[in-house]
């Protein structure tokens, strides 16, 4: 179990809050992390590179010129991959980059990054009332009130999306606000800090708290 202090929009401490998750044994933890970011990289690549070969370039039909006689090296095609404009020789064609992990894994390796970073997370209550209109300049003055260092990854969870909560942290550099049900393990190990509501901690509880 993980106990946290909550604070309010303006940085004092307003109570304390708790959540406990079911995580990987610590000879297992590095390792099941490790394939769940991969799985998660290799799952945002598109795979639609392309190149042509020399079957499918346009053009070399004819043979260039006699095979023998002029002097220069036989050639049977324009399009050869030796010559400019010819095709790519063991070029990328479109691929399934997706690895596969079975569902309790994936949710382990959740559970497992999101209690080791207990440390660098900060709970705060929720403050969507607090921005009637998005306000960048607000929420940022927030977050140094909160204790977070300017320049730093943030990742903020809230439980569900608001509009001015949104427009308010898009042009924050380096800060991604993500709802409880999108978490993933590669933003959780890749922030500096997580910032969390008290709503979003309650939800996680919720939804990853049994298995």
């Amino acid at each position: 179990m993980a106990d946290f202090t909550v604070k309010t929009w303006d940085g004092t401490d307003a109570g304390t809050a708790a959540i406990e998750l079911k995580t990987a044994r610590p000879e297992s933890a590095a390792g099941i992390l490790h394939r769940a970011v991969i799985r998660q990289m290799a799952n945002s690549r598109q795979g639609t590179v392309s190149t042509k070969t020399r079957a499918e370039v346009r053009g070399g039909g004819r043979k260039p010129w006699r095979q023998k006689g002029t002097g220069r090296a036989r050639a049977g095609s324009n399009r050869s991959p030796l010559w400019r404009g010819g095709g790519v020789i063991f070029g990328p064609k479109p691929r399934d980059y997706s690895i596969k992990m079975n569902r309790k894994e994936r949710r382990l390796a959740l559970r497992t990054a999101f209690q080791g970073r207990a440390e660098d997370l900060i709970v705060v209550q929720d403050f969507a009332d607090k921005l009637p209109r998005p306000k960048t300049k607000e929420l940022v003055q927030a977050l140094s009130r909160w204790g977070v260092e300017a320049g730093s990854r943030v990742l903020m969870i809230v439980a569900e999306r608001d509009e001015n909560v949104y427009l308010s942290a898009r042009n924050v550099e380096r800060l991604r606000l993500i709802s409880a049900n999108n978490l993933n393990v590669y933003d959780l190990l890749h922030a500096d800090h997580i910032v969390a509501t008290s709503a979003a901690l309650e939800k996680i509880q919720e939804v990853y708290g049994e298995d």
